[in-house]
């Protein structure tokens, strides 16, 4: 029994085709309508299973094509994250037979196909999946700098496996040890999953966030791309909470932050913390908003905001969040600015060991938090001069 597959984010295609083969289905998938619609007329599908929202040609469209310009009865399931009544209401006028909201399990859509076409002559025994089909699409950018030894390559594995949508990029910032084989080895079988972005000479954190970002953003299945600590002092859990929050709100950045609070774990040094509250003392100055963790390696990006934030090089190396948070103002102004920030308490923060920021380092922030205040003070003179030449011209 075959079965045609069409919506335009790969990440959901990839784990749906793997389950329906599993369980004995021949199975086609396609990320371009066009070239899904030219697929169905050769391959005669059983089942055509359709997103609705696609660029190009939608998936009611789709599904115009094939009920009345084609005048054919083979069984169309859509699966998208569309919930509008007016939506679900054409549908079915144009003669679908199934409508399934995204997010939702492997297992429901499995059991809907066969409930709709039926099971294959020959059925695969095959354990129940605990893989979620999500509504969007996510790159996660994790920069390693020897992280050889602290690489936790099971938890990485464990939660793509488990969660579709999700594409890993590790950036290899010129490791001196092992950490490039040990990425190359964690990417081996879930190339469509995982990128290893290779930077052959040390650049340091901001370039390495910087380039993977870049990198990601030329993805065009990707919703929102974000970065994350290779040593995962914030959880991949935690992580997919600030997702849901930018994916069901107007912000445009989710910028998680490690605020001490009854009911989660939250552990840093004493020492650590003191001058954490001096450096943020700076900062919130230097932004002008009332930020309470800038420096939380945790943070998700809407893509149409990735270039503002990520498009120059920084100018240090290891506070440049904070130059991210000042592009922004710069760019759309304070005030709005701040609609599109928002900052998400962490559930969970725990201070891993072998972190490479030293208490001396530290105080070197100081001066690199002075260094970033006069440099886009001066960018900012510039960008008020030439917006004032350009009202006088006009």
């Amino acid at each position: 029994m075959k079965v045609l597959a069409i919506d335009d984010q790969q990440l959901v295609l990839l784990p749906l085709q793997k389950r329906l083969v599993e369980l004995g289905y021949e199975v086609k998938i396609e990320t371009d309508a066009n070239k899904g619609l030219e697929i169905f007329e050769s391959f005669s599908p059983d089942l055509v299973i359709v997103d609705i929202n696609m660029p190009g040609v939608s998936g009611l469209e789709v599904v115009k094509y094939i009920r009345i310009t084609k005048n054919s009865q083979t069984p169309i399931m859509v699966l998208s994250g569309d919930t509008k009544d007016e939506t679900i209401t054409e549908g079915f006028e144009l003669g679908i037979n199934d409508y399934m909201k995204k997010p939702l399990s492997l297992n429901e859509i499995s059991a809907r196909v066969k409930r709709l076409i039926g099971a294959p002559e020959v059925q695969n025994t095959v354990t129940k999946s605990n893989v979620m089909i999500q509504e969007r699409c996510v790159g996660v950018v994790i920069p390693c700098y020897n992280e050889e030894e602290r690489l936790l390559s099971e938890e990485f594995i464990t939660y793509i496996d488990k969660n579709s949508g999700y594409h890993l990029c590790f950036v290899n910032d010129g490791s001196k040890d092992k950490t490039l084989e040990v990425l190359k080895e964690l990417q081996k079988g879930r190339e469509d999953f995982i990128t290893v972005y290779d930077c052959e000479k040390n650049g340091g954190k901001a370039e390495a966030v910087r380039l993977g970002m870049l990198h990601m953003a030329e993805k065009e299945d990707l919703d929102y791309i974000g970065f994350l600590d290779a040593d995962l002092s914030t959880d991949l859990a935690d992580f997919d909470d600030l997702v849901k929050t930018i994916e069901t709100t107007e912000f445009k950045i989710v910028s998680g932050s490690r605020i001490s609070r009854m009911g989660a774990n939250i552990t840093k040094e004493s020492a650590r913390k003191i001058i954490s509250l001096t450096i943020n003392f700076i900062i919130r100055k230097i932004l002008k908003m009332d930020f309470k963790d800038t420096q939380c390696g945790a943070k998700i990006f809407h893509k149409d905001v990735i270039d503002i934030a990520f498009g120059k090089k920084f100018v240090t190396q290891w506070i440049f969040d904070v130059e991210i948070f000042k592009r922004m103002s710069i760019h759309f102004g304070l005030k709005e600015a701040k609609t599109m920030l928002c900052e998400q308490p962490l559930k969970r923060w725990i201070h891993a060991d072998g972190s490479k920021l030293s208490m001396k380092d530290s105080i070197k922030i100081v001066g690199q938090l002075g260094q970033i205040a006069w440099v886009y003070r001066s960018k900012k003179k510039h960008t008020k001069a030439a917006t004032s030449k350009d009202l006088k011209v006009a």
